[in-house]
């Protein structure tokens, strides 16, 4: 579990980004901290990864308290994080030294099959990746987040990490996320597109430094107007289903998705 209590934050002597943080993220959670850009998203990230450290308050990741500088290693095999551009984590261009990185800094062994494991989790094939620089951001971003499951964290935090890539780069890194988490990850799942919530169980809003709305995934149908309130938009499935209750036609598909919203109805339709 990551027990965040308390936390406050601001470079050097600066006005506070973060203000009386408080969350609990169980194990195997996927949550998603959506908000505006300036909301403080990034820096929420960073703390809770252990990047940097809190103010005030604390961050304790499975009992490592995150200011502890001693347990910097054992924190480091707990919680990975994968940045918004894969050209600023890659450091090599070859895919073995690339992922091979951090597994000799935390001398884990077994590294060979830990490389073959991470990159079958991220649907890439060692044997038809050249160069990393030839690849698409897309593919560079699969690959940052293979250098981060080779160690195999418990948690992994994700700060907006299809910003920069196209759809189709997108969608295999959502299907890799999702995976992820069904296998047992924790994801926390940093994003300013509320598109991108619904890949989430639990969703906090992050509003000026603070967490002001948290809505569980299954109730979001019922917090549209909570969501519109700090002038987000809702998913596009969210939209749909929100504009047919509006016109008397009320559906509730077994999942939040485009295609099970048109079965939903043909269904209907049928009746």
């Amino acid at each position: 579990m990551i027990k965040i209590e308390n936390l406050n934050f601001r470079y050097k002597k600066g006005d506070y980004i973060l203000k009386d943080i408080n969350i609990e993220i169980k194990q195997g959670e996927s949550v998603a901290i959506v908000g505006k850009n300036g909301s403080g998203k990034s820096t929420l990230a960073k703390l809770i990864s252990g990047i940097i450290k809190p103010t005030k308050g604390s961050v304790i990741v499975d009992e490592i308290n995150t200011k502890d500088k001693k347990e910097y290693i054992n924190l480091r095999k707990k919680i990975g994080i994968v940045f918004q551009n894969p050209e600023n984590q890659i450091l090599f261009n070859n895919i073995e030294d690339e992922l091979s990185f951090s597994l000799r800094n935390l001398e884990l062994d077994n590294q060979e099959l830990r490389i073959n494991q991470a990159l079958e989790k991220v649907k890439i094939k060692k044997e038809e990746i050249g160069e990393i620089d030839e690849l698409s951001l897309g593919q560079k971003q699969r690959i940052a987040i293979a250098s981060v499951l080779a160690v195999n964290p418990a948690y992994i935090v994700l700060d907006e990490p299809t910003t920069m890539i196209d759809s189709e780069g997108k969608e295999a890194v959502y299907n890799v996320i999702k995976a992820l988490n069904k296998a047992g990850y924790t994801i926390i799942y940093i994003t300013n597109n509320t598109e991108e919530i619904m890949l989430a169980d639990k969703i906090l809003i992050l509003e000026d430094g603070k967490i002001v709305e948290q809505i569980d995934r299954n109730e979001i149908l019922d917090k549209t107007e909570i969501i519109k309130k700090y002038n987000l938009k809702l998913p596009t499935t969210v939209r749909i289903l929100d504009e047919l209750r509006k016109n008397n036609i009320n559906i509730m598909p077994e999942e939040l998705t485009i295609e099970a919203i048109v079965k939903k109805i043909i269904e209907q339709v049928k009746i």
